[in-house]
């Protein structure tokens, strides 16, 4: 080997995304190393058993990015996810089991500062994994290149709930029985989208979502922002009326539809294949909307990797609809967000802090119109 070609496999290999691998299953240590180093771009540095030796290997190795399990001997993933956020905060994916204790445990460390999180089978481990190689390899792409924030303690549910001032109640009601608000995210939306749900009032417009999230997860994520948000939050069902409000999460295995049944919005769910390499799809979301609704929408679009949703919130805008994109300085991945502006889709750009408060206003715009007419 030539001293140039060692310099240069050197410099690709410093180039790469050095991952550290924290679970206690040796088999899902051994599976995410052969995923992740299957990866042109990614390599893992180390693994380890349980966080304690995590620990010392992230001041040897300094990861770009931590996969990080859930339950593990020694001391629990939430517990060093805290500590970590707090201390040396980096992206962190976790990954979780299908089941309704980790769902409930993987929306806290979503919470706690985590980018994104994956999912482990209940059985048939090492096929099901590499089923979703693709997937895992994109989720730790996007975490590599994530906004992560220092935390300066644990934000707990009554805390959270707190610190939004409430926003006024509507005076007209036909702006909360004909305004829609529609809403897309993927990576950081879980978040995102409880910033903006949180400040609204009970009469506010209905509210139709579609996050990039797997089946299982979206019913927990539902019931938590129920118990935060004043309106109600809940999973889409198949048929039912759209109501003001309310906040319909589209189901992780289906793609929410806008339609219309007479004089009342109707959730439809879809099984058609993916959008995007998504189901649900922000896109489809957005583009029933535009068909739909119209002018009554505004769409809302926010962090998160990729383009699903930019073609969508282009649609709807065309249509009549206002737009907002969430602004690059506090989103988790400038993706999604970043594509609809480029394609021209955004008829305004607002910090996520702003995003609520833009949207009341933009709906009180829409009252006074109303009104006058």
């Amino acid at each position: 080997m030539t001293l140039a070609h060692a310099m240069n496999t050197k410099t690709q290999a410093a180039s790469k995304i050095k991952v550290l691998c924290v679970d206690d299953s040796a088999l899902v240590r051994s599976l995410m190393t052969e995923i992740i180093n299957s990866q042109p771009d990614m390599h893992v540095c180390a693994t380890a058993p349980d966080p304690l030796v995590a620990r010392e290997l992230i001041k040897l190795h300094n990861p770009d990015v931590l996969t990080l399990d859930v339950e593990m001997p020694r001391m629990d993933g939430l517990d060093f996810l805290e500590k970590l956020m707090r201390l040396r905060p980096m992206p962190v994916v976790m990954v979780s089991s299908l089941t309704e204790r980790g769902n409930e445990i993987t929306l806290r460390a979503l919470e706690l500062g985590a980018v994104d999180f994956v999912t482990k089978p209940k059985v048939g481990i090492r096929d099901g994994m590499l089923d979703y190689a693709e997937k895992l390899a994109d989720k730790v792409r996007a975490a590599s290149r994530a906004r992560v924030k220092q935390t300066t303690h644990a934000p707990s549910a009554p805390a959270s709930a707190t610190a939004h001032k409430p926003a006024p109640h509507f005076n007209n009601p036909l702006v909360s029985t004909e305004k829609l608000v529609i809403v897309g995210a993927s990576t950081g939306g879980t978040e995102a989208i409880r910033e903006v749900l949180m400040p609204l009032p009970p009469d506010a417009p209905a509210v139709l979502i579609a996050q990039h999230m797997p089946p299982g997860f979206t019913k927990s994520f539902a019931q938590r922002l129920n118990g935060l948000c004043r309106i109600t939050v809940k999973e889409a069902e198949h048929g039912e009326r759209v109501l003001p409000g309310h906040a319909y999460i589209a189901p992780g295995h289906a793609h929410l539809v806008l339609a219309r049944s007479g004089a009342n919005y109707v959730a439809h769910l879809s099984d058609a294949p993916p959008v995007n390499r998504h189901r649900p799809s922000v896109d489809v979301l957005f583009r029933s909307a535009a068909q739909h609704a119209g002018k009554n929408a505004i769409g809302v679009i926010l962090t998160g990797m990729g383009r699903d949703g930019a073609a969508g919130l282009l649609e709807m805008q065309q249509a009549g609809a206002y737009t907002l994109a969430q602004d690059e300085a506090s989103c988790v991945v400038f993706g999604m967000p970043r594509e609809a502006i480029a394609m021209g889709g955004a008829s305004e750009i607002a910090p996520l802090s702003e995003m609520s408060r833009r949207v009341m206003a933009r709906l009180a715009s829409m009252g006074e119109r109303v009104q006058r007419v």
